[in-house]
């Protein structure tokens, strides 16, 4: 018997880049193919995905944060407008993925060149 399945939530952005990176493969249904995570859903994930920009909200700056909160919602509606990936939805949600990335990426740069 497999233990209920867990969602994880990130703690920095390296862990959130981990997990937008697995929602580029898993989008749009984000549902575990091979069967190891049968709970995981666009819910799940998505859960995982605001809390961990929470966690890291302070790192991102207010407005960051706000735009990245805002992706994420936006994702959301793409993704679910097209569980089968057969519109241009899983498209448009996908490229905010990468916009996403963009924030976290431009976050980490200001933390090195501050050090």
């Amino acid at each position: 018997m497999r233990p209920p399945y867990t969602t994880y939530v990130p703690q920095t952005t390296g862990e959130i880049n981990d997990l937008i990176g697995s929602m580029m493969l898993d989008s749009p249904t984000f549902v575990d193919k091979l069967g190891d995570f049968p709970d995981r859903n666009i819910n799940t994930v998505f859960v995982a995905l605001k809390e961990g920009l929470k966690n890291v909200r302070k790192k991102l700056g207010e407005d960051a944060y706000l735009r990245a909160v805002e992706m994420a919602d936006q994702m959301r509606v793409h993704f679910e407008a097209d569980p089968e990936d057969k519109t241009d939805d899983t498209l448009a949600g996908r490229d905010l993925i990468l916009a996403l990335e963009d924030i976290l990426r431009a976050s980490n740069d200001r933390k090195r060149k501050s050090a």
